[in-house]
């Protein structure tokens, strides 16, 4: 069982980003972090698929990019304190 990202294969799972292709008006499902239930442990950063989970320093709260994020949920189910829940886009 992994217990901090640093336990994790050394690279995200992608390393690409979708930056030149905006992607969030797509989402159905937004992912929303409690920052209070939040570890820090990066897992959510490690396994978006679309690297758009940021953080800025280690120890910060991460952060999600809308403008990118397809809204897959990925970053919820990997989370190990269930600090992200997906919740219904409103448009």
């Amino acid at each position: 069982m992994y217990t901090t990202y640093r336990d994790l294969p050394s690279t995200p799972v992608t390393s690409q980003t979708t930056e030149d292709m905006p992607t969030g008006t797509w989402r159905t499902f937004r992912p929303i972090i409690d920052e209070d239930r939040c570890l820090r442990c990066y897992f959510c950063w490690k396994f978006c698929p679309d690297l758009s989970v940021l953080v800025a320093r280690e120890g910060d709260l991460p952060t999600i990019d809308y403008e990118h994020c397809k809204g897959c949920g990925i970053c919820a189910n990997e989370c190990p304190s269930g600090a992200i829940r997906m919740e219904r886009e409103v448009q």
